[in-house]
């Protein structure tokens, strides 16, 4: 978090209160990252607003740039604009699609979501994040390089979240239930698998300084438990993963983040690893 320079905040002109703003002016507080304000739209010029926006807040000591555009559809838009820009967070507040428009269409916040290559911050609600949880969710089963990358970069994303809002970090990570078949008798039982996931779990404990009582390691699927944790904890950010699996679908996230957002109250900040990115921005650099 403290390393990104540049912050592409998509501002809704139907709202008189831009939530996404609120959220980049508290990151970029911190961080000094340039803000960057765009509106997706060719149907009405908005240039007033945007000059007023960014007025009031390089009075306030920001440092903004502003834009208006529109290629074909809103997920194109902003991942045009945050490419031309290099940007290294992209901030959307969020508005729930009807299950009749889900059925039908696929929404376009999961669309970015799936093809952004960068962090994307969706913003659900106006609720302050000092003093609340950042739930920062892992798979502590997988160890594969790509896999620890990913975990040590929500972690640290959480880490850095919970320090500037003076807010506290929890972990979570889901394990599988057991199975008296498994090959590893690990995997029998839950009291096992616990203890193994907990052993795997020490090294980001010890970096990060989580104690065992901020590590919640427990069975079941992920889409399940990180909503229930998210509600239990009423965390105020939820900060999940996905990692690309193989050929052109790699590209694309699993539908765990998309669950995610729809079930949680809070916010929602969705990262991927290096390669998954890489694939992302090739994908976005052809013509």
């Amino acid at each position: 978090m403290q390393a990104i320079r540049s912050i592409l905040v998509v501002i809704e002109p139907e709202h008189s209160e831009s939530l996404a703003l609120k959220r980049a002016k508290l990151i970029a507080g911190v961080t000094g990252a340039k803000l960057h304000l765009l509106i997706c739209g060719k149907k009405h010029e908005h240039s007033t607003l945007l000059s007023l926006l960014k007025t009031g807040l390089q009075e306030d000591g920001y440092s903004v740039t502003t834009e208006q555009a529109w290629n074909e559809n809103l997920h194109e838009t902003i991942i045009e604009a945050q490419q031309a820009e290099g940007c290294g967070l992209v901030i959307k507040q969020h508005f729930p699609d009807s299950p009749l428009k889900k059925a039908l269409l696929t929404p376009a916040d999961w669309k970015l979501l799936r093809y952004c290559p960068t962090a994307v911050l969706l913003v659900k609600t106006s609720t302050p994040w000092a003093g609340k949880v950042i739930l920062a969710a892992i798979d502590v089963g997988n160890t594969d390089d790509e896999h620890r990358s990913l975990h040590t970069s929500i972690i640290d994303h959480g880490f850095d979240i919970a320090s500037l809002a003076k807010a506290q970090l929890h972990v979570i990570s889901a394990h599988p239930s057991p199975m008296l078949s498994a090959a590893d008798p690990t995997f029998q039982l839950t009291e096992t698998i616990q203890a193994r996931y907990r052993e795997q779990s020490k090294a980001f404990q010890t970096e990060f300084d989580v104690d065992d009582r901020h590590l919640h390691i427990e069975e079941g699927p992920a889409d399940v438990l990180i909503p229930f944790a998210a509600q239990k904890y009423q965390a105020a950010v939820t900060i999940i993963g996905t990692v690309a699996r193989t050929g052109l679908t790699g590209a694309l996230i699993g539908n765990t983040a998309e669950v995610v957002l729809d079930k949680v109250e809070g916010d929602v900040l969705v990262l991927k690893p290096l390669t998954l990115m890489n694939q992302l921005e090739k994908l976005a650099s052809k013509p």
